[in-house]
């Protein structure tokens, strides 16, 4: 029986980061921006275990993809070679409001 080893600091940082850039090529299919962009996703949490968690929202609760989109989150974050648990937690709390995107994402929207 093999044991995994545990991620060191270092890891941990980077599987975070590739985490972000999984979901920042997650698009919300009515607003051209990612989701990380939009200021969806509100925390990557990354464990020595390889395991991710993200806590994330949706921009309503009556939102379309609310089905589809976190299992999108989890599929695509999986793909990640370090990643070994991937737990998506969809909250509305706080609920999601405009000022909770980016500039990057303001500007692509022209909200300025």
């Amino acid at each position: 029986m093999t044991t995994a080893m545990a991620l060191n600091e270092d890891q941990m940082q980077k599987l975070g980061a590739d985490t972000v850039d999984v979901l920042r090529s997650i698009y919300d299919p009515e607003i051209p921006v990612d989701i990380y962009e939009l200021g969806l996703v509100y925390d990557v949490q990354v464990s020595e275990d390889g395991d991710v968690h993200i806590l994330m929202t949706l921009t309503s609760p009556n939102c379309p993809v609310a089905e589809s989109l976190p299992v999108e989150v989890e599929e695509k974050v999986k793909c990640i070679d370090e990643a070994k648990d991937v737990e998506v937690e969809i909250t509305f709390d706080p609920p999601w409001t405009k000022d909770m995107m980016s500039e990057e994402a303001r500007l692509e929207l022209g909200m300025f």
